[in-house]
């Protein structure tokens, strides 16, 4: 541990205590015992420990801009998420700067360089694939800066985070695909990489070994750091000419069900009846495909919302005041159309 990065967070998890005791401890708050205070003050001197100055500076000199790093706008789910955002931020007060890493993980680098730069009060994150080196968010956590994750974690931060029950999503998708009477149910994954990707692939596993059937790695393809429709495609293409193809497709996102989609219409299967697909996220086009995709509500106006509540929290909360880190975790809906209504 370098000293310069010691937090009272850090003192916490050393003693077993809260942050909010170590805090009121290094204040000399009379609620404290006087040995609470004597451990705390000398593991704070053995570590080094000194105040952010930065972070003091930053909470004395609000910009009331909050800024926000997802992978795409142009994505239906991140798009309801800014709105969702937008619609806490500006009820309170305050501004929405957006960046958009394009999966990038060098344009997530220059990102968060940039809003820290423009001095905003605290940051909503969501990762890109491409990364795996956390460096560039736990230099913005060693300086104080309010951060809070949604949908993409960072595994190596204990922040704040909003998420949903992607286990739960995959397996209920899955298990669908299962009372329907498909049995052969391939997967088109999402990067390997990402938390969300690993959640689902193993709600999925569980659907089909709850259910007697055998987990087969053949009928599980990953997209990794692409997401379109003709990727997915082929990768469908690649199952369906296995000796013993699926008979169905439980698929990470939705743009990769219309890939799904495609394939298996150009191999002449008909839909629902040969073959079963559901997607993820729930965008406008899945009401308007032939026939209607089956797909998972992500709420991601939800997740948004609940995140800047979070953020916001954090924001404002006083320097007396340590608030300890939350996983707001979303349930999903399931929306049944009939790519998958075979019964």
């Amino acid at each position: 541990m370098k000293s310069s990065q010691v937090t009272i967070k850090d003192i916490a998890r050393e003693l077993g205590i809260s942050p909010s005791t170590v805090s009121r401890a290094l204040k000399d708050h009379p609620d404290i015992s006087p040995e609470t205070k004597r451990v705390v003050t000398e593991l704070a001197e053995k570590l080094n420990y000194q105040p952010n100055s930065i972070a003091l500076s930053l909470r004395h000199s609000k910009s009331n801009t909050i800024g926000v790093i997802i992978p795409q706008v142009v994505h239906w789910f991140f798009s309801t998420v800014i709105s969702g955002i937008e619609d806490i931020a500006y009820g309170a007060g305050y501004s929405v700067i957006v960046s958009q890493s394009n999966e990038s993980y060098e344009k997530e680098v220059m990102d968060t360089k940039a809003l820290f730069n423009n001095r905003v009060d605290g940051i909503l994150i969501s990762m890109s694939k491409e990364t795996t080196d956390f460096a560039h968010f736990e230099s913005l956590y060693s300086r104080g800066i309010p951060m809070v994750f949604f949908d993409r974690v960072c595994p190596a931060l204990n922040t704040s985070k909003v998420v949903v029950n992607d286990f739960n999503a995959a397996y209920t998708a899955t298990k669908h695909l299962i009372d329907q009477g498909y049995k052969k149910i391939a997967h088109l994954a999402g990067g390997k990489s990402l938390t969300i990707g690993k959640e689902r692939l193993e709600g999925y596993k569980a659907a089909l070994e709850e259910n007697g059937i055998a987990y087969e790695e053949r009928y599980v393809a990953y997209e990794n750091l692409v997401d379109d429709e003709k990727h997915a495609k082929g990768l469908m293409d690649e199952l369906l000419e296995l000796s013993d193809p699926p008979e169905a497709v439980f698929a990470n996102n939705d743009v990769s069900a219309i890939g799904a989609m495609m394939s298996a219409k150009d191999k002449g299967l008909k839909i629902p009846q040969d073959f079963g697909i559901v997607g993820f996220s729930n965008w406008r086009f899945t009401e308007l495909t032939e026939p209607a995709l089956s797909t998972v509500d992500q709420r991601g106006f939800e997740i948004g919302q609940e995140a800047a509540r979070l953020l916001i929290k954090e924001i404002e909360a006083s320097e007396d005041e340590v608030i300890e880190p939350t996983t707001k975790t979303l349930e999903t809906n399931l929306i049944i159309r009939k790519s998958s209504l075979r019964k």
